[in-house]
């Protein structure tokens, strides 16, 4: 509890107030579904892609159409990464923007703890790619490809496996996947960017203010945002900046609060809206054409004896694990964050292994990388190996953890008497008052 002592211990995943626990428990069941649909679209690839009819697979990803006169005739894999991508990263601009004005992230206290344990689960998976890289010959390209989570893929697994696990690891496991997105998306506009066109980019700034203004003086009216919001995309495309950028900064411009008289903010709309979109079209259509990869002994022996794979599924499985452990600890250990009494360490260990799933966001990163060839379709495997290994293991661990909490339950609320009063209530030295 905050007991408004700034010098005061700050209770670390503890019971959050119910406003934080409706808009988690919201997403959570948003994101449970769009989990589920993003793993038989990546199973769907997979299969199609390892039988016969893998030449009707790889002639419909490499279909292209679009407008040619604007420099838009892309293939339908382009445009599911360039282009339905971006509405994913609109509306985790949108999730960013709410915990940045009245979730975890609002207050610079709360917010060290997913931000720390957010970089340093970007930083260290970053430095073991590094390393291995560089004592395997390896290129350097790919070091930001095993820092993503997969906020879709962790929350699912999470949800159908800790159904008493404590709401505060669901909370924490969000806000450290909406910061590690926003530092996702920061190393891709930074890094991994192609020449770039000033001009078009000066465009696409103009056309933010113009959104930013609109906002700021209450113009409603989709027909005023979906246009602007198109041409910004365009312009950021042709800046050489990945043009899901634009997605996260349109995001973080919508108005978050509602004013008097509103039911709900712009940002609450919008995403309202675009969620089901993002979740069960956008993200697994991504997944469809980004991760048919050919399975094979050869494959996977690459995964392993490759550097850069090898790397990658290092990063992914062990760096996550690693950082985003290390940094929570740090931060409880040496400022006045305080690990709730009722949690172990062992379900914070269980959610940093969870968030070595990298999936979509990693691929995302993989093709900007290494765009074609051999070495793109090991990167993807080990994507695929990496994800799927940490999904294993936090899943065993998860399920240990929700045995516990599932006796624990059943001990507090047996009613073996039935007089409607917990047994655990009547025990000598309890407090409880029998009728």
């Amino acid at each position: 509890m905050n007991t408004g002592d700034p010098g005061a211990r700050r209770l670390f995943l503890g019971v959050l107030p119910l406003p934080e626990q409706t808009a988690v428990g919201r997403v959570l069941r948003t994101e449970t579904a769009g989990g589920v649909i993003l793993v038989i679209a990546a199973a769907a690839a997979l299969i199609w892609v390892n039988t016969p009819f893998r030449e009707s697979y790889l002639a419909l990803r490499d279909l292209h159409f679009g407008v040619s006169a604007i420099g838009l005739d892309l293939s339908v894999a382009h445009w599911a990464t360039d282009g339905l991508l971006t509405i994913f990263f609109l509306v985790a601009g949108i999730e960013l923007k709410r915990e940045l004005v009245a979730g975890e992230l609002r207050s610079p206290a709360a917010a060290a703890l997913p931000v720390i344990a957010a970089i340093c689960g970007m930083v260290v998976p970053a430095l073991i790619y590094v390393l291995v890289a560089l004592m395997g010959g390896g290129h350097l390209d790919g070091w930001a490809i095993p820092m993503a989570t997969d906020i879709a893929f962790a929350l699912a697994v999470l949800a159908v496996i800790g159904t008493h696990l404590p709401s505060g690891l669901r909370a924490f496991l969000l806000t450290l996947a909406v910061v590690d997105d926003l530092g996702a998306i920061l190393v891709i506009a930074i890094f991994y960017t192609t020449d770039l066109n000033i001009a078009a980019l000066i465009g696409a700034g103009v056309g933010l203010v113009v959104f930013a203004l609109l906002q700021r003086f209450r113009v409603v009216g989709w027909w005023w945002y979906t246009p602007l919001a198109i041409m910004i995309w365009v312009l950021t495309y042709h800046g050489g900046v990945h043009a899901t950028v634009a997605g996260v900064a349109m995001g973080l411009l919508l108005r978050a609060r509602p004013d008097d008289g509103e039911s709900a903010s712009p940002a609450q709309r919008t995403g309202h809206v675009l969620h089901p979109f993002s979740a069960g079209i956008a993200v697994p259509l991504f997944a469809l054409f980004a991760a048919g990869v050919s399975v094979s002994s050869g494959a996977i022996a690459a995964v392993f004896t490759t550097p850069e794979p090898l790397g990658i599924v290092l990063g992914l499985v062990a760096g996550k694990t690693l950082g985003i452990f290390a940094g929570t600890y740090l931060v409880a250990r040496f400022t006045r964050a305080q690990l709730n009494p009722d949690l172990a360490w062992a379900d914070v260990f269980s959610i940093a292994v969870l968030s070595g799933i990298g999936f979509t966001v990693s691929l995302l990163i993989g093709e900007l990388a290494f765009p074609g060839g051999p070495l793109s379709e090991q990167v993807k495997a080990a994507v695929l190996v990496g994800s799927v290994l940490a999904a294993l293991v936090a899943s065993a661990l998860l399920l240990r953890r929700n045995k516990i909490y599932k006796d624990l339950h059943l001990r507090e609320t047996a009613d073996l008497d039935l007089d409607g009063v917990p047994d655990i209530y009547q025990q000598p030295g309890s407090g409880a008052v029998r009728d």
